[in-house]
């Protein structure tokens, strides 16, 4: 079982930047493929990106190609989520998501943290 802590949230101003974390337990961190969600007050969660369990494969959102950046360090069990150029739209729950595979997390199959609000203002 893995277990996921996500941290970094908060509010910024649009055209500012964030930089979210999610803390995983657990030694087999380096064999799960990780995503971040996000979902927005009334509205489904929705896919922001997606990273191989070796780093070397991610994927985005059409939404926030170009401004966000997934990253891991496997040594700290630890997934990044480097949030440049934020718009108001932005504005929702962050959660990342654990499985086995690229296709399995952009999914939304695997394990789950608590999130984390990030809020952008106008």
């Amino acid at each position: 079982q893995v277990q996921l802590v996500e941290s970094g949230g908060g509010l910024v101003q649009a055209g500012g930047s964030l930089r979210l974390s999610c803390a995983a337990s657990g030694r087999t961190f380096s064999s799960y493929a990780m995503a971040w969600f996000r979902q927005a007050p009334g509205k489904e969660r929705e896919f922001v990106a997606a990273i191989s369990s070796s780093g070397a494969i991610t994927k985005y959102a059409d939404s926030v190609k170009g401004r966000f950046t997934i990253s891991r360090d496997n040594t700290k069990n630890t997934v990044f989520l480097q949030m440049n150029s934020l718009k108001p739209v932005d504005t929702a729950v962050y959660s990342c998501n654990a499985a086995p595979s690229l296709m399995s997390v952009q999914a939304q199959q695997g394990y789950w943290g608590q999130g984390t609000q990030v809020t952008v203002s106008s």
